[in-house]
């Protein structure tokens, strides 16, 4: 497939609160369509900041191969059905699978809550995991409205799981104890 060039940053095509969508159809960039792949961006933007903070090298290229999945995505959320591009896969989904067992070897069972923290690359993956939570919950949403990818939720919804144990794992490396939650009413 031939890697797409962008030849202008300014098109003054969305001036008046209106972008297009993959195959020319113009919807308001308040949609929901719009928003859903926009919480897609942005998710791919923390995962960007993540990969600068000197995450482990396992982690980093992980990060990298999902970084690319949230494009396809995009495009995905992007597209209405019936037009052809590259789609979130299966595959794609079973790579998270297969990540998150992987990494769960390495960590003891949870038997409480922990608390979003750790290291700096440890708790941006937290927060990477609450925008794939919060994109998941757009998607659903325009699940009810409009024919998606079918894979697209179900890949979302892997994600979040994948970097709470990522986020876990890099702390765990980086010899961080959790905090776990502390419910005791004072």
């Amino acid at each position: 497939m031939a890697k797409m060039r962008i030849t202008k940053v300014y098109t003054k095509t969305g001036d008046q609160g209106l972008t297009s969508l993959v195959g020319g159809a113009r919807v308001s960039k308040a949609s929901l369509r719009v928003d859903s792949y926009g919480d897609v961006d942005e998710l791919n933007a923390v995962l960007g900041i993540i990969r600068s903070q000197g995450v482990d090298g396992e982690i980093n290229s992980l990060l990298i191969i999902i970084q690319n999945d949230l494009f396809i995505m995009g495009a995905d959320l992007a597209s209405p059905p019936d037009i052809e591009v590259p789609r979130v896969s299966k595959e794609s989904v079973e790579n998270l699978e297969a990540a998150i067992d992987k990494f769960l070897e390495e960590l003891q069972p949870l038997k409480e809550f922990i608390l979003p923290s750790g290291n700096t690359a440890g708790s941006y993956l937290h927060f990477a995991r609450t925008v794939s939570r919060r994109a998941e919950r757009k998607v659903a949403k325009l699940m009810e409205e409009e024919e998606i990818g079918e894979n697209v939720l179900i890949y979302l919804n892997r994600l979040s799981d994948l970097l709470f144990v990522m986020a876990r794992v890099e702390n765990q490396r980086g010899n961080f104890k959790e905090t776990f939650v502390d419910f005791k009413k004072e």
